[in-house]
């Protein structure tokens, strides 16, 4: 038995199934562990290893291996986790981000969008609406679209409408996916639709909340007629890694019109003077919600523990 290349598709309590590349059946999958439990080089994040990673393994059994490195990634979706305070990256080395937000029940949040934007590193990004059945407010209309202005893909829809399924099978063909939203919003109601398995429990919404109850608790991979998807644990909130500030700035397309502008370089559009983004804004070029989203996210950077890079416990 010797070493192969895989991917990770699931991930629970440091057990890993990885699946082989260049395989002929996704049934060959091993059950593997970290060869031993510390991925060397590897300690800056909460979890050495997530979903969509692709990993060096050397089979022990015909169905167990063990986890020897990990290749470099193309790109990864992370969060910050506030219980551990370092970041944790959800999905590795996908093609596209599909955000997945709903008109109602729970109520559109595009704050929540603007953040799992920030949390995105060289992927694609497609914003979902899902429940277009449901009365959507002006102003939430508005925003929503505002996306699509910005260059982002957006893509309005019901999970339950069977041509809108088709329509969104064909935009992911040929791409790695990973579906992220609220609980709630009907994430993994789109990803079984998507799949036809039905595989992943969806519960309805909590009345006294008017949030999502939590139904997928760990990222998975599912290998579909054309293309991947990674369904990830639908959450409340999500916070922003912790970044260079001026990479966040990056993140906002509507800035970068300005920011060579700025009389400080780099500047973080907050309380520079001279600052041709916040010009902008007074100027009404920037959405002020959109600005308002980005110095909150600003101002959660700097509220963190400053012994964040060497608490890891």
């Amino acid at each position: 038995m010797g070493e192969f290349t895989g991917v990770i598709t699931r991930g629970i309590n440091n057990i890993f199934s990885v699946m082989p590349e260049h395989t002929s059946s996704e049934t060959v999958m091993y059950n593997c562990r970290i060869k031993g439990k510390i991925l060397q080089g590897i300690d800056i994040d909460y979890n050495p290893l997530a979903v969509g990673d692709r990993v060096i393994a050397q089979a022990i059994s015909a169905h167990e291996a063990l986890i020897l490195a990990r290749l470099e990634r193309t790109s990864r979706f992370v969060r910050w986790n506030a219980k551990r305070e370092c970041d944790q990256t959800l999905v590795a080395n996908m093609d596209m981000v599909a955000i997945v937000s709903s008109v109602d029940e729970p109520p559109f949040r595009p704050r929540f969008i603007d953040r799992a934007i920030a949390c995105t590193r060289n992927a694609k990004i497609l914003v979902i609406l899902n429940k277009c059945d449901l009365l959507f407010n002006k102003d939430g209309d508005q925003r929503f679209r505002h996306y699509q202005e910005l260059g982002f893909d957006t893509f309005a829809m019901s999970a339950f409408d069977k041509e809108g399924i088709v329509v969104l099978k064909e935009y992911v063909k040929f791409h790695t996916v990973a579906f992220v939203g609220q609980s709630g919003v009907g994430k993994s109601t789109i990803v079984n639709a998507l799949t036809g398995e039905g595989g992943q429990r969806v519960q309805d919404i909590s009345g006294k909340f008017n949030r999502g109850r939590h139904t997928t608790n760990h990222a998975l991979m599912m290998f579909c007629d054309g293309f991947t998807i990674v369904d990830t644990p639908g959450v409340r909130e999500l916070l922003v890694p912790h970044d260079n500030p001026t990479e966040l700035a990056e993140t906002f397309p509507e800035f970068a019109r300005y920011a060579g502008e700025c009389a400080f370089q780099p500047c973080l559009h907050w309380h520079e003077p001279n600052c041709r983004v916040k010009k902008a804004l007074d100027e009404g070029l920037i959405h002020p919600d959109r600005y308002e989203s980005y110095v909150r996210m600003l101002i959660s950077l700097e509220e963190r523990p400053e012994s964040w890079e060497s608490d890891r416990r």
